[in-house]
C-alpha cells in the first residue's frame, strides 16, 4: 500500500490539544491499522506538512515522539520507516495480556495447547497454598497479537477457580474479565522477570530460532482476601515485548 494512501485526520487549531499531539495520533492510527506496514517508508516531512497543513516543527515533534516510542526509525539517506509494533507492559498496573494488546490497537487471540486438572504439580500447589490432595487447573496457550505469536503462557489455578474458567472457550477467554463477572477480583500480584533462551519446542511454537532470547515473567496473583488464585509463567519474545518501569525519587 502506498505510503500516501491514508487520509490524515484534520487537525483543529481550536482544540484543547497541541497540534503535534493531534498529528501524532493520526500517524499512530496508520501504524496500528497497518495502512503503513512494518519497514515501509512514511511520507516525507514536506508531504506531511502539506497533508496536515501544519509547520515543519509540528511534524518533527509528532514524528520524534513516535521515534522515541519505538514505532518509527529515522534512517540516514532513506527516510523514516515503520517498525514492527512492540508490546510494552507497565509494571505499575495489573493487567492481562489481552488488555495490553488491545491498548496498543492490536487484536489479541490465543491457541490452546492443553488444559487439565492435575494433582502432581507440587511446586505450583505450594505457591497457591493448596493441600496435598488438591487439584490445580493447568492451562497452556500461545498468545498472539495481530496473528503474530508473542508468548507462551502456562497458568495454574486452584480447582474452584479452574471450574469457572473451564466453562469458557479457552482459545478466546480473558481470564480476569471472566473472574470479575463471577465476582472474583484480583487485588495485587508479585512478578519476577528474568532472561532465558528459547528451547527448540518453544522456538517452534513462537516461530523463532532455538536459543533466541525470551523474557520470562512469573506472576503470583492474590484475591481480595489475600489468598493466591493464579500462578502464571509467561515466556515472551524479546523482539516483540518489553517492560516499562516508572521510577521516582
Amino acid at each position: 500500500m502506498s505510503r500516501n494512501a491514508f487520509i490524515p485526520k484534520a487537525v483543529d487549531p481550536n482544540k484543547n490539544e497541541s497540534l503535534y499531539l493531534q498529528v501524532r495520533q493520526s500517524l499512530l492510527k496508520n501504524i496500528q491499522n497497518q495502512t503503513w506496514r512494518p519497514y515501509s517508508l512514511i511520507p516525507t516531512e514536506q508531504e506531511l506538512m502539506d497533508m496536515f497543513n501544519v509547520s515543519r516543527t509540528t511534524i518533527r515533534q509528532a514524528v520524534n515522539m513516535l521515534v522515541q516510542e519505538g514505532l518509527l526509525e529515522k534512517r540516514q539517506g532513506k527516510g523514516t520507516i515503520v517498525l514492527p509494533m512492540k508490546l510494552v507492559s507497565n509494571l505499575s498496573r495489573l493487567r492481562g495480556f489481552a488488555e495490553e494488546v488491545m491498548e496498543r490497537g492490536m487484536i489479541p487471540r490465543s491457541q490452546l495447547i492443553r488444559a487439565e486438572f492435575l494433582q502432581t504439580l507440587h511446586f505450583e500447589k505450594t505457591m497457591l497454598r493448596l493441600g496435598e490432595n488438591d487439584s490445580v487447573l493447568l492451562i497452556e496457550r500461545i498468545r498472539f497479537a495481530n496473528d503474530t505469536p508473542i508468548a507462551l503462557e502456562r497458568s495454574c489455578w486452584p480447582e474452584k477457580i479452574g471450574r469457572i474458567l473451564m466453562g469458557y472457550d479457552l482459545n478466546t477467554a480473558k481470564y480476569y474479565e471472566i473472574l470479575e463477572n463471577h465476582n472474583v477480583y484480583l487485588k495485587q500480584a508479585n512478578e519476577k522477570i528474568s532472561a532465558i533462551n528459547a528451547t527448540l519446542p518453544e522456538a517452534d511454537l513462537l516461530g523463532i530460532r532455538a536459543g533466541e532470547a525470551l523474557l520470562e515473567m512469573t506472576r503470583l496473583s492474590y484475591g481480595l482476601d489475600g489468598e493466591p488464585i493464579e500462578y502464571t509463567k509467561t515466556k515472551f519474545r524479546s523482539d516483540q515485548y518489553s517492560y516499562d518501569i516508572e521510577l521516582t525519587r
